[in-house]
């Protein structure tokens, strides 16, 4: 709490605006920095907009939350119509439009009831589009007519919102798209009769109703999915028209004046994607990529990009790791912009009339950097801004090489500078967060001369070489996270169980990215035996390095994939790690969603002895060691079940373990309480049978 986010520049480019709660105050209002003379002034607040009055989370925005790991309330999203005269921010399930000028508020009332999903304003900023209740309504702000574009024909329709797999698995939380004319819209339809229901139930109040959420478990059946065209104004709407039967999934639409629309779309095994660009008038597509990969494909959610020449922007794992490549109009290659052995991970920005791209990149996984690489084929080599050792992150303005630089450093600062060009002069973003009175105690290494693994150590502040310190293991250990970073702040958590007389450790084995394809890619259809060997010999290799490490007394703890993976360590490497506290585990992955596991571990039915050697079920019978398992009864990404099934095998088998349900709580534990507490219990489980 306290620092900075959703960063947004003005379209003028001259004022940067953002979102900061107080140090200790959960509750978001929206501040504006002018750049050129270092003001900040409090634009909006959430008092001011509710008059004094009580927020209220609609059902929909708190799932739409949870998605995003969104906790905390207040002001939590704002727009800037596209002159940079308004701004449109919704809140406690109303609409409220803001005047920069003068920050006068005009509320935009819906004769409809139901709480607005994903509101936003057309690209000319004249109408206002949003979800209510399963279809996409437009208002014409000038008139406050308001009409309902899509007509859903049951319940188990919607439009205009993206599926849960989507949003949870996919990084798109989009669901409908505006013409660059503000003509028309590209609308998801999502048809989830097929989908298996779960229901959610609250052990502490059994006279309520069960929650049901429509939730595809490997194997099972998908949302159906469809891409329709519709006017504005409503009317009859047309269908995109692609083999949906080979190509279920649809990974991202973009549509931009300079190119026809185009859908990203993937087979239900994720190892065929296709780009398609879209006729608008008929709803007829035409390929422009495919990509292919033994195993699995990510999905780049930035991509594609389209210039205003009508080529665009494309990244690929094609050769063994993330490039950067320009695409001619029809797909075909121009040149690649970045290399291989370049270290890619994401675009920041792009300035066409200069010729230049800036990207996020770094060949050392543990840190990211600010890069400018010419986007013309001539060879210059690419451009180093950020230098400290940490993690670096940019926010451009829309136009020129304005931006906000966030940077979290090896050193233990963190600055948010806002800056007209890459001099290192600008203006700092004022954070409210609490400094803690020390940082972490941190050691980042590099073991194993053959897989190099990369390592974090986090030692007492009080540490004394001559006393050997039972060891505990923070991990993940699962695809698309990364545990060891340069950014001592993001282990707080882990110095404060080191303070209590352990030695801390994290380590990133092969599943873990940054590291290229093959790497991550180990991993492919069992997600646990590989990761599981690396972190034994990892632990290994910092056990023989530093002494001060008691490789007898090893515990692991960790939250979700985490979680999981600690169980499963536990069990399988008794020997190696003598108690576990695992989080919100994923007991077993025909009980989990469908993008996600299909992804790595294929269908169930084309690896059933993956799915049984990689459950924790299946290892109930092992273990001999302490193990906790921690789970909110809400959870609905990692459901309840998970843990109810593990702890149903454990007690079946005559094994002794602990439980503890987090009441009415879902993946996140944000009540800093209950966090705190937890903590203590985690803690407390940990030292007892360590000690």
């Amino acid at each position: 709490m306290g620092r900075p986010e959703k960063i947004t520049w003005a379209p003028d480019g001259r004022s940067v605006f953002f979102l900061r709660s107080g140090g200790t105050n959960p509750s978001r209002d929206l501040y504006e920095l002018d750049v050129t003379t270092g003001n900040e002034h409090a634009f909006l607040t959430a008092s001011a907009l509710l008059s004094g009055g009580t927020e209220a989370v609609s059902a929909e925005e708190r799932a739409r939350r949870e998605r995003m790991r969104l906790s905390g309330g207040g002001i939590t999203d704002f727009r800037f119509s596209p002159d940079g005269g308004k701004l449109l921010v919704p809140y406690s399930g109303r609409l409220f439009l803001v005047n920069r000028a003068d920050a006068q508020i005009r509320e935009i009332v819906s004769r409809v009831e139901g709480a607005p999903v994903d509101p936003r304003l057309s690209p000319d900023g004249l109408k206002l589009s949003c979800v209510r209740n399963g279809d996409l309504y437009v208002t014409t702000l000038a008139t406050s007519n308001e009409v309902r574009v899509t007509r859903r024909a049951g319940e188990h329709i919607t439009y205009g919102e993206a599926e849960f797999v989507a949003q949870e698995e996919m990084g798109r939380f989009e669901g409908y798209w505006w013409s660059p004319d503000s003509q028309t819209l590209l609308v998801e339809e999502a048809d989830t009769t097929p989908v298996e229901t779960l229901h959610i139930s609250d052990p502490a109040r059994p006279e309520r109703e069960p929650t049901a959420y429509p939730y595809p478990r490997a194997g099972h059946d998908n949302v159906r999915v469809r891409l329709m065209l519709v006017a504005a104004t409503g009317g009859r709407m047309r269908e995109v028209h692609w083999d949906r039967d080979a190509f279920p999934y649809l990974a991202n639409v973009v549509w931009s004046a300079h190119h026809d629309a185009m859908v990203l779309v993937q087979n239900r095994r994720q190892n065929e994607e296709r780009l398609l660009s879209v006729d608008a008038r008929t709803g007829a597509t035409q390929l422009l990529i495919t990509e292919t990969d033994q195993a699995w494909l990510n999905i780049d959610e930035q991509m594609p990009r389209v210039l205003t020449s009508g080529k665009f922007l494309w990244t690929t794992e094609r050769n063994a790791a993330w490039q950067l490549e320009l695409r001619n109009a029809d797909g075909s290659l121009d040149h690649a912009i970045t290399l291989p052995e370049f270290g890619y991970r994401s675009l920041a920005h792009v300035n066409e009339s200069a010729n230049q791209v800036y990207v996020h990149a770094s060949t050392d996984p543990t840190q990211s950097h600010l890069y400018r690489v010419p986007l013309t084929a001539d060879g210059n080599e690419p451009v180093q801004y950020s230098q400290a050792a940490g993690m670096h992150a940019a926010i451009f303005a829309k136009s020129g090489d304005s931006f906000v630089l966030v940077s979290e450093l090896a050193d233990g600062s963190i600055r948010v500078r806002a800056m007209h060009d890459a001099s290192g002069e600008g203006t700092d973003v004022h954070s409210s967060a609490e400094i803690p009175s020390q940082l972490p105690r941190l050691e980042f290494v590099e073991i194993d001369e053959a897989l190099h693994l990369h390592a974090v150590v986090v030692r007492p502040h009080n540490f004394d070489p001559s006393i050997r310190y039972p060891v505990l293991v923070a991990v993940y250990g699962g695809p698309g996270f990364v545990n060891v970073m340069q950014a001592p702040y993001r282990y707080l958590d882990e110095q404060w169980m080191a303070d209590h007389g352990f030695i801390v450790v994290s380590i990133d084995g092969r599943g873990t990215p940054n590291r290229g394809r093959d790497w991550e890619r180990a991993i492919a259809r069992d997600v646990i035996t590989t990761p599981l060997a690396d972190q034994v010999r990892g632990l290994r290799a910092l056990g023989d390095r530093f002494p001060e490490m008691d490789l007898a007394h090893v515990g692991i703890y960790g939250w979700s994939f985490g979680g999981y993976f600690s169980a499963m360590a536990v069990m399988r490497e008794p020997s190696v790690f003598h108690v576990a506290v695992a989080g919100a585990p994923v007991t077993d992955w025909h009980d989990y969603d469908t993008h996600y596991t299909e992804r790595f571990m294929g269908l169930p039915s084309e690896n059933e002895e993956g799915y049984r050697s990689t459950s924790c079920i299946t290892w109930a019978s092992h273990l001999e060691r302490p193990l906790l398992l921690v789970h909110g009864t809400a959870d609905d990404n990692v459901y309840f079940l998970h843990s109810v099934h593990l702890a149903d095998a454990l007690l079946r088998e005559g094994k002794d373990f602990a439980f503890l349900p987090l009441s009415g709580f879902t993946h996140m534990v944000p009540d800093p309480a209950v966090s705190r507490h937890l903590n203590e219990r985690i803690y407390g489980f940990l030292a007892d049978h360590l000690r």
